[in-house]
């Protein structure tokens, strides 16, 4: 019996190992690129859901904003977690008073809002009409108006007020 015979046995399997290994390699690596294009394409997928649902819109002339969720009415109001989830709220910028969305009814390119003051003590019905892919019209309707503190006192903001989508 030769003492050599069991080496080039071990060579050749040692061999096949490495073959059968480059090959799993190989089918690892695609699998893992299918894998991870699959989650990329989750995450497109959710962002677009997300902002088909989720609306901010600023009006730069009276330094007001609108940060709604038409479809999952689920925002929380800062400072004002007692509300619970809502449909949206409007505020000014470094300011902690809102008007609450507390429903919000979307038709075709309108939706109709139901605010109330963060106090409780107004509330109106406004109607928001999409103009284009950026731009929304707010206009006011049955109820109080919308008044917001401007450097310590009360601003009356006008029926009609035009917002941008942010970027």
């Amino acid at each position: 019996m030769n003492i050599f015979s069991p080496i080039p046995l071990f060579l050749t399997y040692l061999y096949n190992f490495a073959k059968n290994l480059s090959i799993m390699a190989k089918m690892y690596k695609s699998t893992l690129f299918v894998f991870f294009m699959f989650l990329a394409s989750l995450q497109a997928a959710a962002g677009n859901n997300k902002s088909a649902a989720h609306l901010y819109i600023y009006n730069k002339e009276y330094d007001v904003f609108m940060n709604l969720d038409l479809k999952n009415q689920s925002l929380i109001v800062p400072g004002h977690e007692l509300y619970g989830p809502v449909a949206g709220y409007m505020g000014k910028t470094n300011n902690s008073f809102y008007w609450i969305v507390i429903s919000a009814e979307k038709d075709d390119q309108t939706t109709t809002l139901q605010l109330i003051n963060d106090f409780g003590s107004e509330d109106l019905t406004a109607t928001l009409t999409q103009e284009n892919d950026s731009v929304y019209t707010l206009k006011q309707g049955k109820g109080n108006t919308i008044r917001l503190p401007n450097k310590g006192k009360w601003q009356k903001m006008p029926k009609t007020m035009i917002f941008k989508r942010s970027k």
